[in-house]
């Protein structure tokens, strides 16, 4: 548009495809993990375990039912996707669960007990 806005109706809608579907559920999944950001650029994007985990599952189910019936190059995007989406979504429960650990109270030193002063100011060893 000449003002500088964009309807709908600016971008074509791709052809309906095996490989759209499986990259809108890649998509989908990725952002349930996290790992795009469609919010405020200063917003951390909030994992959501659970429904990331329904898409992998989702596309696990698609693999399997279309055994067979898929191309080369079909075939290899959805094996691709679910080993990647499956590592991240290791490396992103991991993460969580790291973060959701008490942390730590800071170091304290050890306590040494009580020490002797001897005559010049110097300390001498413990007592015991």
């Amino acid at each position: 548009m000449a003002d500088g806005t964009e309807s709908p109706e600016d971008f074509p809608i791709p052809p309906a495809s095996f490989a759209f579907l499986v990259e809108s559920i890649l998509m989908q999944a990725q952002i349930q993990l996290g790992l795009l950001n469609l919010g405020e650029k200063d917003e951390e994007p909030q994992p959501n375990l659970p429904l990331a985990r329904h898409s992998i599952d989702l596309l696990a189910m698609l693999q399997d039912k279309t055994k067979g019936n898929l191309a080369s190059e079909e075939r290899r995007l959805i094996e691709n996707g679910l080993t990647e989406l499956r590592f991240r979504y290791v490396q992103v429960a991991e993460e969580v669960k790291r973060r959701n650990e008490p942390q730590p109270a800071a170091a304290e030193k050890p306590d040494e007990g009580p020490r002797i002063i001897t005559a010049d100011g110097g300390k001498g060893t413990k007592t015991e």
